[in-house]
């Protein structure tokens, strides 16, 4: 667990921010302003990371900043609530805040004024772990609600009223939820008690900002299913995915035991729409499609985990059954056809974590090793393998040439040609696939099963 590695977070030598930040700010402060750094950066540093993303605050207005750096170097990106992005000499964008307090709030958008102090400004902050400034001018490290103590428990706390902060904005339950699971932090019991008084009114949040949570837990959080079970426990899926209001332990589960975009240095997107695909492997293609379009998921990413379902509903069950025996070469073939080439991989593997899932909650699934020579032998046989009706050797231009009427019927003689070929690949040449299109034709013409 990541805590029981944790640095002293006193160690000055680990809030190093990046030049350009470190130019910023001393800027501001030659201005006669104050300059502190604040946020994430801060928290990951003391945890020990290098972060390259450095946010400011300070006390100089938006106005002042964008005078100060000039209009070509500054951008308004959130001017109305103090923010201005500015550009350091290689055009690298770093936002910096003026300090505010929130005057109201809807729940999601807040009206703030400025003129606040550096405690007031952390006092509006989330949790005690992100509420941590510090000055490089001065090595000043600002801790008004003991975040470093939080850090070093490995605890996520709210900073202050904890009913009143998610009240402020209500994706503050989802984010408390994903930095627990991604630093493997407790979450302290009086937030989590208002996490779970949240739900009800989550569905303030706009559709993207939940996509957003859900995606973000999937690629920061190795073993994610400590997040969305307590987004299960809480209420959260039923009011922002009621498909998955009752998902299984084993569902979720099965999100642990596949690999994270960005695990092993190697960034690989797919991963994540892998697990997002797991997460609803006991759900109806249809309810996926819905589900995700709800959320605003992109069409690639919909279908994806909706080929994926689809696959897991028509084909697992007896997967799982053939894999209990040695499997010949031609039912390698055949497995692989019914999944298709480009989704065979995927396949496997999310089908392989669920099985390891069930597996350790005492249900019969195939055994690793078995998954582990399928996946190995579709793969050896993919390449120049005929496993769609794309593979083989001739078409719907040969079908026409043949004398065959266009119509529905060229899908069937296909479909058929492709079963045939796969009970003997040597089969894919144009003149053999020709010459066994008149039996098909007849066989589907009459209507026989032979």
């Amino acid at each position: 667990m990541l805590r029981n590695f944790f640095p002293r977070v006193h160690e000055m030598h680990r809030l190093r921010p990046t030049r350009s930040v470190l130019a910023i700010a001393d800027r501001l402060e030659k201005a006669g302003f104050e300059a502190w750094c604040v946020g994430g950066a801060i928290r990951d540093a003391l945890l020990g990371g290098s972060p390259l993303d450095w946010d400011l605050a300070t006390s100089a207005t938006p106005q002042q900043v964008q005078e100060l750096f000039g209009r070509k170097r500054t951008i308004p990106v959130g001017i109305e609530f103090g923010t201005v992005a500015v550009l350091d000499e290689v055009g690298v964008a770093h936002e910096i805040t003026t300090f505010r307090r929130d005057v109201k709030t809807d729940g999601r958008h807040a009206v703030v004024e400025f003129g606040a102090s550096l405690d007031d400004d952390l006092a509006r902050r989330d949790f005690t772990i992100n509420a941590i400034a510090f000055r490089p001018s001065t090595d000043e490290v600002r801790d008004p609600f003991h975040g470093q103590e939080d850090l070093r428990a490995g605890i996520v706390r709210a900073v202050g009223d904890p009913h009143e902060r998610l009240r402020e904005d209500r994706l503050r339950a989802l984010r408390g939820i994903r930095f627990a699971a991604r630093y493997d932090f407790k979450i302290d019991d009086a937030t989590l008690a208002a996490i779970h008084d949240s739900a009800a009114h989550l569905t303030r949040l706009s559709a993207e900002r939940v996509q957003q949570e859900i995606v973000k837990s999937m690629q920061q959080v190795s073993a994610p299913s400590a997040a969305f079970r307590i987004w299960r426990d809480s209420g959260a899926f039923r009011a922002l995915v009621p498909a998955l209001g009752d998902v299984s332990d084993v569902a979720l589960a099965t999100l642990d035991h596949l690999p994270r975009d960005g695990a092993g240095d190697r960034q690989a997107p797919q991963r994540t729409a892998n697990r997002i695909a797991a997460l609803f492997l006991d759900r109806s293609p249809a309810q996926v499609r819905s589900s995700l379009t709800a959320l605003r998921f992109s069409r690639h990413d919909v279908a994806w985990a909706t080929a994926l379902v689809e696959r897991w509903v028509n084909t697992g069950t007896a997967l799982a059954l053939a894999l209990a025996e040695p499997v010949a070469d031609i039912e390698i073939r055949r497995w692989h056809a019914e999944l298709g080439r480009i989704h065979a991989g995927p396949f496997l593997r999310v089908a392989g974590a669920r099985w390891t899932a069930m597996r350790e909650a005492g249900e019969d699934a195939p055994s690793a090793a078995a998954v582990r020579v399928m996946h190995k032998r579709m793969f050896s046989a993919r390449h120049g393998g005929v496993v769609e009706i794309g593979d083989l050797a001739i078409g719907g231009d040969e079908l026409r040439a043949a004398g065959i009427p266009a119509g529905p019927i060229y899908a069937k003689i296909l479909r058929a040609l492709l079963e045939w070929v796969i009970e003997e690949p040597d089969r894919n040449t144009p003149a053999q696939l020709l010459s066994e299109v008149s039996r098909i034709r007849a066989t589907i013409e009459t209507g026989s099963t032979t």
